[in-house]
């Protein structure tokens, strides 16, 4: 591992790599052209299981099917299948391998999540901002192993030596107070040898926007760079290396119309695009995350001195990538490369027990015993926990990708948050929509139980109770449309309403807001409760600082629990909080 130590001022000068082993030695003979197989996987985000909910995924024929998919065994052995097909592989994952994690990887800081992968032969994680939830220190607990206590759960619960990833994980713009970059910025695989000898270098980067996404003292003292900056500088030592195949692992991605053409690259737009369009030529492959989208581009057909492709593979082990990149030892030149996106149907059951259907237009996959057995270690020792209990809903309480849009889990949390602080003296609460993670679908009685709040609420916040004035107030609500780029609404509490007109000029979007049916204050002080995500400024809302008064109360997911639990059945609120009078 090399490190230059430079300020954080001169992030463009630095470098860092880190190296795996070579793979066994090629046996000589003529240079014919070498393919190395390349699987990219993103956003895993410690789904052990297969995802609760089926997935709606386009087949080979463009019929849309809803299947069940995802699951570390189902994965591993898709990605056993993947490799057989040639030689040479590689596993290279796009970040948020672990945070927002279900209830069996999370309880145990996402270890299991990181013995998945060893087990699968990951050999670079690029980080992504999932990775900084519980701080940057935890981060680097659970990368480099060890049972030191960072956060309120206890380290190494079942594997009483946890002993951290055994691969490298890669941060080429984060750099520390003393010049470091946090993780090394590259790495590199070789393959084969003499003439016949083949290198891939992989660069490895979060989105620059981690700060805003990740509680802030988390990430304190880190500063986050441009990523192309970054990309562009280790490429060029990279080249000079001599490297024969240049890969980019981004946590940063794409949206996709539509969404369920998982090989398409139809209607693309996103953050990655601005990102792309600065790359050095000499890249071959972007491999991206962070939208949790599936799509296969060639960056080419856009920009024809550019030539990658651009992959993702979902979310959750629903899918992986099985990528193809040829290259002629002789010329050092990648001569060809392709991509697809492999789904990854697993097993499911309803509520009811019965046994989800499948489609016979994707493969059966045989999920890995080994892996199997791993996990369940870690279902097991949950399972009571998962099963209990906490309360019943009148109905499903569905989440949608698109957060501005108000829905009734977010204001059912926001309502569960002020019920919690009524004695800090809240009045009114606010939740931010990308917090919601998983939609809340009871039983047939209406019964939900805490594995189900946890996929829902799966952070761990604390709440923070501060005043704010009339006039903060309005500046904050301000803040849900302060660039064209945002998309977030906060879900607010019972008796708080505002309306917005996003065609009106920046800073005067709402049209008006109200508590009570009065209109809010300017000179009028009011108590607001928000998660500790927000009250240090998360997601961009900087005025959650400025409040005085600190109250601080106890979990995010106890609260909504103790609310849902305190009458028999939790009617469903109408979403009627939130007016967006924007012209369509």
């Amino acid at each position: 591992m090399i490190r230059r130590i430079l300020t954080p001022a001169a992030l463009l000068l630095l470098s860092a790599c880190a190296t795996v082993p070579a793979a066994p030695p090629e046996p000589q003979g003529p240079t014919e052209p070498v393919t190395v197989r390349i699987i990219g996987i993103n956003d895993f985000h410690g789904n052990l299981m297969p995802l609760p909910a089926p997935k709606d995924v386009m087949t080979p024929d463009g019929e849309i099917v809803s299947i069940p998919v995802g699951g570390a065994a189902w994965m591993a052995s898709a990605i056993a299948t993947i490799r057989a097909q040639d030689e040479y592989t590689m596993v290279i994952s796009a970040g948020d391998m672990i945070g927002a994690s279900p209830l069996a990887s999370a309880a145990f800081l996402d270890e299991p999540a990181i013995g998945v992968m060893n087990r699968v032969g990951v050999d670079f994680n690029a980080v992504g901002n999932h990775e900084f939830d519980k701080g940057w220190q935890e981060l680097k607990r659970i990368a480099d192993g060890g049972c030191e206590k960072y956060t309120l759960r206890e380290p190494c619960a079942v594997e009483k030596d946890f002993a951290g990833a055994n691969f490298p994980f890669l941060s080429a713009n984060v750099v520390t107070r003393n010049g470091e970059t946090l993780f090394p910025a590259f790495g590199t695989k070789t393959f084969g040898e003499g003439d016949a000898q083949v290198t891939v270098g992989v660069i490895g980067l979060p989105l620059r926007d981690v700060p805003n996404l990740v509680t802030p003292s988390g990430v304190e003292d880190l500063y986050f760079g441009d990523e192309a900056n970054a990309i562009n500088i280790y490429v060029e030592e990279l080249a000079s290396k001599g490297v024969d195949a240049i890969v980019v692992s981004i946590h940063q991605g794409l949206y996709n119309v539509p969404r369920e053409d998982s090989n398409g690259c139809g209607g693309i737009s996103g953050e990655l695009l601005p990102i792309l369009e600065r790359l050095d030529p000499r890249v071959d492959l972007v491999i991206s995350g962070h939208t949790h989208r599936s799509y296969v581009c060639n960056y080419g057909d856009i920009d024809a001195a550019r030539p990658f492709l651009v992959t993702s593979a979902g979310y959750g082990a629903s899918q992986v990538t099985d990528i193809a990149v040829t290259i002629d030892p002789a010329t050092n030149e990648v001569t060809a490369k392709t991509a697809h996106n492999v789904t990854v149907q697993s097993e499911g059951k309803a509520k009811d027990g019965s046994p989800l259907p499948t489609s016979t237009a994707f493969a059966a996959i045989v999920p890995d015993a080994g892996i199997a057995a791993y996990v369940g270690q870690y279902v097991d020792a949950v399972a009571e926990v998962a099963k209990r209990a906490s309360g019943k809903v009148s109905g499903e309480a569905i989440i949608t990708d698109d957060d501005e849009l108000e829905t009734a889990l977010g204001d059912m949390i926001a309502d569960g948050q002020l019920a919690a602080t009524r004695e800090a003296g809240a009045q009114i609460a606010f939740m931010n929509n990308s917090g919601v993670r998983a939609s809340l679908v009871p039983a047939a009685d209406g019964t939900v139980t805490f594995g189900d709040l946890y996929a829902v609420q799966p952070f761990g916040n604390s709440l923070i109770t501060r005043t704010f004035t009339g006039d903060q107030v309005m500046a904050l609500l301000e803040q849900q449309f302060d660039s064209a780029d945002k998309k977030q609404i906060l879900a607010p509490s019972e008796g708080f309403a505002f309306t917005y007109d996003r065609s009106r000029p920046v800073g005067d979007r709402i049209v008006k807001a109200t508590l009570n049916g009065d209109p809010i204050n300017p000179l009028k002080s009011y108590r607001i409760t928000m998660n500790s995500f927000l009250a240090a400024g998360g997601d961009g809302f900087t005025v959650f600082t400025e409040g005085t008064q600190t109250t601080t109360g106890g979990n995010d997911l106890d609260a909504f629990e103790a609310w849902l639990g305190a009458v028999p059945v939790r009617q469903l609120p109408r979403t009627d909080r939130v007016t967006n009078l924007t012209p369509r």
